[in-house]
């Protein structure tokens, strides 16, 4: 017999995988999308793309979305070549500027201990919290800006 006693429903599959199908984790982000637009009223989500191109190469970009008041940045690159000539400064004056512009009133995103925690520091990011060991022997830090 599958499933509950009683039941006609079979016992649902789990199935691990370390490539997983785009479609499904789209599914899944849409799904928990859902949930936290009915449980907290709040709908005005709206998605954040800054694309830096060279010709038609992507060099750089800032990925994230707004959503209640705040902007939260989940990813930030600029290739290597193109690094220490005002690409990240640009991108993150133009996500801010964005972010006002939709009502914003704070920006939060994530970085560890090798990757840029200073530049973010210039730009007025605080740390609001931080998790040793992620990945071994670096730190995990989430930073918040609040806007005026």
């Amino acid at each position: 017999m599958t499933g509950s006693a009683g039941s006609l429903e079979p016992a649902p599959q789990f199935v691990l995988s370390d490539s997983p199908d785009p479609r499904e984790v789209q599914l899944l982000e849409s799904r928990l999308d859902e949930f936290n637009l009915s449980h907290t009223g709040i709908r005005d989500v709206r998605y954040l793309s800054i694309i830096v191109r060279n010709r038609d190469a992507a060099v750089g970009g800032l990925y994230g979305w707004t959503w209640g008041g705040c902007l939260e940045v989940k990813t930030v690159w600029v290739d290597e070549a193109w690094r220490g000539r005002g690409v990240g400064t640009r991108l993150l004056t133009m996500a801010e500027t964005e972010a006002r512009a939709r009502g914003a009133r704070q920006i939060i995103l994530s970085t560890h201990s090798f990757q840029a925690p200073d530049f973010y520091s210039r730009f007025g990011f605080e740390v609001a919290g931080y998790i040793d060991d992620y990945p071994i022997g670096h730190r995990s830090i989430y930073l918040r800006k609040g806007l005026r």
